[in-house]
């Protein structure tokens, strides 16, 4: 198996087994919904809320090795945890709290990979979203190929009101 999608797969089984809302977002959300690109890390939200990050940060520190000495600090001050899998992988988890973090979780689906496994992704528009708010030349790229890929499909609507 790919090892992006084997440390992705560690992960949705991690937040699963504890009853976590969560999506994956980042490249992974874009093999699923624009044009696929190479990555090297797995990115995702877990909706945490606010004061209660602690309990979250705490639980995948004790799963997955953090990628900097202070690595529970740092997910704390700046809402990110920097973490790796097992095989060395780089997983990044967004602490989220904002209401469109929340809604993007409350829309997000199963995206089916080979073997009969799969990965909990957000939807085209939230992904859009996010890529927005990143504001990176490749994120304008990322999303130009879920424009394309999505033609006729993608909800306009909604990616502009959660703008």
């Amino acid at each position: 198996m790919n090892p992006i999608f084997g440390a992705a797969l560690e992960v949705e089984a991690f937040c699963r087994a504890r009853g976590w809302r969560f999506c994956f977002i980042g490249a992974l959300a874009v093999l699923r919904w624009g044009e696929p690109r190479l990555t090297q890390d797995v990115d995702l939200t877990i909706v945490t809320g606010f004061g209660g990050e602690d309990a979250f940060v705490d639980a995948l520190l004790g799963r997955f090795q953090g990628r900097l000495p202070d690595a529970r600090q740092f997910a704390l001050l700046n809402r990110v945890a920097l973490l790796q899998s097992e095989s060395g992988i780089p997983i990044d988890v967004a602490l989220g709290a904002m209401p469109f973090e929340e809604r993007a979780v409350q829309r997000a689906s199963a995206f089916a990979l080979p073997g009969g496994v799969a990965l909990t992704t957000c939807g085209a528009e939230d992904l859009v979203v996010l890529k927005a708010f990143a504001g990176r030349e490749k994120d304008w790229l990322d999303i130009e190929g879920i424009a394309l890929r999505q033609a006729g499909t993608l909800d306009e609507t909604l990616v502009w009101a959660e703008l």
